[in-house]
This record gives C-alpha cells, structure tokens and sequence, in this order.
C-alpha cells in the first residue's frame, strides 16, 4: 500500500503486511537515517503495536511527524481491509 503523508518532509510510505504483521516499511522522502531506523526496527511488527508506539509522536511542533504519519496509514490499511 501507498500512504500520501501530509505535514512531513516525507511525501509517501510505501509499506507491506501480511496476516497483520508489517513485512516492509519504505518512506520516500524525509530524513534518511531516521526512516530507515525506523522501517528496520518495524519489520516483523504487529500492526497494532506499530500503530500505539507512534501515535502522535510530534517533529518541531508541526503536530506530526515521519512516525505518526505511518501510524495514520497503518489505521487507514487497517479500515480497508476490515
């Protein structure tokens, strides 16, 4: 699935999942170390533990961030395939 991000400097998320587990994470965009970090340490996650870990966390005030973002798509994915 592909996620348009809005607020960030990353434009887009590329992600996978697979019985509810995240298999890949790919930010386009956005600061690189940081959402590479991130996409390794969220392979193999549950989705709902991924969406409770970066909910709301915030980058300089703008009220988002790479992280929440993710966890916005990953709720959106989430209403999809229910």
């Amino acid at each position: 699935m592909t996620y348009k991000t809005s607020g960030t400097c990353s434009r887009a998320i590329h992600f996978e999942i697979e019985d509810g587990i995240i298999q890949s994470v790919e930010f386009v965009g956005g600061c690189d170390g940081n959402t590479t970090g991130l996409s390794r340490l969220l392979a193999g996650m549950n989705v709902d533990t991924a969406i409770e870990r970066l909910s709301g966390v915030d980058c300089n005030g703008k009220g988002t961030s790479c992280p929440d973002q993710l966890a916005r798509a990953l709720k959106q994915y989430k209403e999809q395939t229910a």
